[in-house]
Order: structure tokens, then sequence, then C-alpha cells
């Protein structure tokens, strides 16, 4: 257990490295010529999107990366990033569109780098990968078969990481981790954040349900390396001509292996279900087809299936909570921080109304149809 995995959500551990220091970074520790960069998007990380000059030693190599910058709590354990890079380096070399990970000039995958803040030294991890072509599904429409490829990328992805050895590979038990979805008890500490309204009862509510209905069936489902975060800004897609001439889009990149662990099947596309349904104009319906994805290469057992619909609550609840929480730490990443809550509240909601029986008869008659072809 890493002091890492204690202190999620470590929002007061996120890096506040310049430009110019992250520049200097790339320069002195991988040896390229930065042409230039300009900040990512990050939840408790900093990331930088880097272009560097070719040379005489890579005029075919690429010329667009990202700097990763690992917070300074996750940074004490760099075991996990290790593995976890390395599982990029897996994936990718299986056929998935992953990321390169970039040595540094002395052939390592990661670095240390000490910095002075003033009051204390803080040390951070830091890596360098290609950058990934292609828009984020958030960012598209998404069609039935788009969700349908989605759910069997995540399966895949699951599958193909049975085969994945590694001598640190027990670091992905990660006890405590917060968003592992086998710990939504853990999220009772944070739900001060959200005050006394409407939706703290809401997750309440899923929380007792997670302990009384889920926790008794942990024991049954199949174990295996989640990635854990299939979200719609860390699946990327690039267009694409359909059978019939129509736009359609493709799967061109998977992102931020950060959130990897030790998990089940069944979280995988709990998951992947909820971050798609943030997104769609019809968010119910969305589970049916990235079910159907999922179970074309991964059938779920029956005791996996009656526990979808509450794990899919319960991510929602992980989400909105600890984005609620995080925004008390960093007001300025607040934008970035509540993408999920402009509609994960209303989806939540709405789930809730319905009721668990409702929704699970639209999933599976969803998923049932793609046996006989017919939303294919």
């Amino acid at each position: 257990m890493s002091s890492a995995d204690n202190q999620q959500p470590q929002a007061f551990a996120k890096p506040t490295f310049s430009e110019a220091q992250a520049q200097a970074v790339v320069e002195s520790v991988f040896g390229f010529k930065v042409s230039k960069i300009q900040p990512l998007p990050s939840y408790d990380d900093q990331n930088f999107h880097v272009c560097v000059l070719r040379t005489t030693d890579t005029t075919d190599g690429p010329t667009e990366y990202v700097l990763k910058i690992t917070n300074s709590e996750s940074s004490r354990t760099p075991d996990l990033i290790e593995v976890q890079s390395h599982i990029i380096m897996f994936l990718q070399a299986a056929g998935f569109p992953t990321a390169s990970v970039c040595h540094t000039k002395g052939d390592n995958i990661t670095s240390l780098m000490s910095v002075d803040s003033g009051s204390e030294i803080k040390s951070y991890l830091v890596r360098l990968l290609t950058y990934l072509p292609g828009r984020p599904i958030a960012e598209v429409p998404i069609s039935p078969q788009l969700l349908y490829e989605v759910g069997k990328l995540a399966a895949k992805l699951d599958k193909t990481l049975e085969k994945f050895h590694h001598p640190k590979l027990k670091c992905l038990y990660r006890e405590n981790f917060i968003w592992n979805l086998k710990n939504v008890p853990l999220l009772e500490k944070y739900l001060d954040a959200l005050g006394p309204d409407q939706n703290r009862a809401i997750v309440e509510q899923v929380i007792q349900l997670f302990k009384d209905e889920v926790r008794t069936k942990l024991r049954h489902f199949r174990e295996c390396i989640n990635h854990g975060d299939l979200n719609d800004h860390n699946i990327l897609v690039e267009s694409s001509k359909s059978a019939f001439g129509d736009a359609a889009y493709k799967v061109s990149g998977i992102l931020d292996f950060d959130d990897m662990s030790y998990g089940y099947y069944v979280f995988e596309v709990a998951i992947t279900i909820m971050y798609m349904m943030i997104e769609s104009k019809t968010p119910i319906q969305v589970g049916g087809h990235v079910l159907a994805g999922f179970e074309s290469v991964i059938p779920l057992t029956p005791v996996e299936r009656s526990a979808l619909f509450l794990l899919v609550c319960s991510r929602f609840c992980q989400s909105l909570v600890l984005a609620a929480y995080s925004c008390q730490l960093q007001p300025e990443n607040k934008e970035y921080l509540m993408i999920t809550a402009k509609s994960g509240w209303k989806h939540l909601q709405r789930m809730c109304d319905l009721g668990q029986k409702a929704v699970e008869e639209i999933w599976f008659d969803t998923a049932k149809s793609y046996e006989s072809g017919l939303s294919m």
C-alpha cells in the first residue's frame, strides 16, 4: 500500500512547473531541442505538449511528445510508475494505439527531479511519451457502433494484460486506492465537499447499496488488471469512412494509465459505460452498446451482470465526489475538474429514478440485439 494511495486525491501535491522549467527538463533529461511547449489539462499531475526540432540523429522520428510530471505523492512510488510505463510499452507491442515511452539520456524511462519550493524540496518523477493523434471522444458525435468498439477495446485490453508479467507487478494491488471501484465506501470521508444537498443523499444511498449488495459479490468476480479510467477524454479517435460511405470514427489512442490497478472485468466495463454516458444525448441507452462490445470478447457471468448497475452508479459517485473535493484544494482548476459534473449528477439521478430493473432491461436487451445483428 503506497502513500500515494492513502493520500488520494492528491491535488495538494500537483506540480507547478513553468513552461521554461518544463522545457529545461526535456532538453537536459531527454536530450531534445524544444521548439514549442504548452500546458495540457490534467487532474493531479502536470502535462505539457512538446514540439522538438529534428536533428541529424532523429530525421525520421516523431517531433511531438507529452512531458508527464507526476505529483509529489505518486512520485514516492517509482515502482508503480515503472510498471505502468512497461504496460504502455507492452500494449503498444501487442498492437494497441498507446504512446511510445522515451528513454532519458541515461537510458532510463523515468527521471526524478528535485525542486526547491522555498519551504521544502519536492521530488517529481518525469516521463516523456510520444504525442498521439486524434480528438477525444468527448468532442465527436458518439454512434452505437463507436460505443460497441470502445466496449470491445476495453475487454481486449484487459484480456491482453493477462499475459503481462513484471517482477514488480504486485504494485498494482493498491489496497486503499480511492479510484478503485472496490473502495467506494472510502468516499464517506469526502462527503462534506458536497454540502447537505440532495446530491449527498444520493451518494450516501449508493454507498450503502454498494456495501449491502456489491461487496458481498466481489469474491465471485473474475480478477484482472484494469486500466481504470477509460473516460471520454482518455480515448482518442480519428475520422474514417464507414462501409456505407458515412463519416465514422475509429479509436486512434489510449491515454492515461495512472489509475491502473488490480480489479475485475466487470469494473472495467462499468467504468467505461459511466464515462461514455457523459457526452451522450441518450445516456441510458449507452450501456447496452458498450456491454455488447465488451461481451463480444469477455462475456460477463450472471453475478457480474447483476452488479453492473450499482457499479456504474458507484463510479458516478466516485467521479462527482472527488471532483468536488479536489475543487476545494485547487479552485483554479475547477473547469477541468468539474467536466463530469456538468451532466453527471443529472445522469446519476436519472438512473436512480428509473431503478435497476428498468435500466438493466434496456442494457441487456440492447446487448442481446447484437447477437442477431440487429444493432450492427
